[in-house]
């Protein structure tokens, strides 16, 4: 197993607008979901009722991730702003 450790440092993670990333994510979900929920009786009749409901959820798992990745930026931001020196 040693010969598949790396040798080199792994690179900074990159940053970018995460929130926004997430939350256009989480409305594309929920787009799609109200797009298919008109359709529900033929998605019903070929047993495909489960591309609405995955919709569904990753809807719902997208407010969770809004969220979490706000918390995270807005940690992010206290913690560099307690970095900085303090003028007086």
């Amino acid at each position: 197993m040693a010969k598949w450790t790396p040798t080199h440092e792994a690179p900074e993670p990159l940053e970018g607008p995460v929130v926004a990333t997430i939350t256009g994510g989480t409305i594309l979900w929920f787009v799609l979901f109200l797009v298919q929920l008109p359709f529900y009786g033929w998605f019903d009749d070929h047993g495909h009722t489960w591309w609405v409901w995955t919709c569904l959820a990753g809807a719902g798992l997208g407010l969770i991730g809004i969220w979490y990745v706000r918390g995270r930026d807005a940690a992010i931001k206290r913690d560099a702003a307690e970095k900085q020196p303090q003028v007086k």
